[in-house]
């Protein structure tokens, strides 16, 4: 049930792209309150939704796709004041 509510949301950020003018496709913004993005990846967009110490966010968007991946910097940083 999660992967079809999961792919109905990927679904519906592509048709709101694939429904504007070529030119006006950003492929990029927000759908149902998530962040979207489906530009091709860089190895530094990948490494910083896994590690952004200069971010307080403990979820960060997803490089690619719709969502958000957890930020292993700031939880590395509250476990290290926990001690």
């Amino acid at each position: 049930m999660v992967l079809v509510a999961a792919g109905a949301v990927v679904a519906a950020a592509l048709a709101k792209e694939l429904r504007q003018p070529p030119k006006a496709r950003t492929w990029t913004g927000r759908i149902f309150g998530l962040p979207c993005d489906f530009r091709r990846p860089t190895p530094e967009k990948i490494a910083r939704e896994f590690w952004d110490p200069d971010s307080d966010a403990f979820f960060t968007p997803h490089a690619f796709g719709v969502g958000y991946g957890l930020n292993l910097a700031r939880v590395t940083r509250g476990l290290r004041r926990c001690r």
